[in-house]
């Protein structure tokens, strides 16, 4: 009989995981809340295959590969789109394949990037400030509609490419960049340069995956190009975007309002509870700003998307580990 351990498995995530074992009765799975890392990597002795989803990197060495190859491992099967927090390079030198779920709801994101606009360009946020404040006049906070605006895409992926349908139905002018320019998409993307991007969008969402390569790729001369209306929405990696050049730029005016779903450094805070004080000085800054609407990397939490990165994990691995 082949066994899975999955690593830091939640608690929406466990009722899935069961189902899975259900189906598949020749298989044992046993599954843990705790992540894999150096002072957990030892749980992986004894098991076939393994399953986990973090933010925070497995490990700062080589070993923890090292390791998981003595024991006779062969894969590590990720419950997430992201990888960055495994290192490709020691997980090749130590025989590993690594898998991931790069689609487990495109629709799941796009909602939520859709949520996000809407609340910036209806100005939610402030209203709510000023009922709380009980004050319910409306002057100032005049909205415009969709249909009148203009949306850049940065990253036209699985997930972008739904971004913009949605918005394309409501009336938008799409505008978007990638790296590859998929003809698929030509109907509803205008494709673009960044700087373009920048300059004519009243609203720029980003839809790209993290990698060095894109690490701080919105700072402070991107967000200075930005038009003093636009609208920032981040639902795809925190270290994508200098959280202390968005800061600035809303503090500054440079631009209108942030929706942000992920934050650098979130796992200091998110999935956590606190009493006082957060951890997070960045995060208490936003939390601050009538003009910034946040949400605790939730962006893909839909029962579709969670059944899907925990199914389709479990099936990459028992594929690899079955030859």
């Amino acid at each position: 009989m082949k066994k899975i351990l999955a690593y830091n498995i939640l608690g929406y995530e466990k009722e899935f995981v069961l189902e899975w074992a259900a189906e598949h009765p020749d298989v044992k799975v046993d599954f843990n809340s705790i992540e894999l890392h150096d002072d957990t990597v030892e749980l992986a002795k004894g098991y076939d295959g393994i399953d986990y989803r973090q933010r925070s990197k497995l490990s700062e060495t080589p070993d923890l590969y090292q390791k998981l190859h003595s024991y006779g491992i062969t894969q590590l099967a990720l419950r997430s789109a992201g990888v960055d927090s495994c290192n490709l390079k020691w997980a090749k030198e130590n025989g590993l394949t690594i898998t991931n779920v790069p689609s487990y709801s495109p629709e799941a994101v796009a909602e939520m990037t859709l949520t996000h606009a809407l609340n910036l360009v209806r100005h939610i946020p402030q209203f709510q400030s000023r009922i709380a404040k009980d004050d319910y006049i409306v002057e100032g906070l005049r909205s415009r509609e969709l249909s009148e605006m203009t949306v850049g895409i940065i990253g036209v992926g699985r997930i972008g490419s739904t971004v913009a349908k949605i918005f394309k139905r409501f009336g938008a002018r799409v505008l978007g960049n990638d790296i590859k320019e998929n003809d698929k998409f030509r109907d509803v993307v205008e494709y673009t340069s960044k700087e373009d991007i920048f300059k004519n969008a009243d609203i720029i969402t980003m839809h790209t995956y993290m990698s060095d390569d894109n690490y701080h790729l919105i700072g402070k001369e991107q967000f200075k190009q930005m038009k003093s209306s636009a609208f920032f929405i981040n639902c795809s990696r925190g270290p994508i975007v200098d959280t202390d050049a968005l800061i600035e730029a809303l503090e500054n005016q440079e631009i209108a309002g942030a929706g942000i779903d992920v934050i650098e450094n979130e796992t200091e805070i998110f999935n956590q509870s606190f009493d006082g004080e957060i951890p997070l000085k960045a995060y208490t800054k936003l939390k601050a700003m009538d003009n910034v609407f946040l949400t605790p990397h939730v962006a893909f939490y839909t029962d579709i998307a969670v059944r899907n990165m925990v199914k389709q994990s479990l099936d990459d691995t028992l594929k690899l580990i079955s030859g």
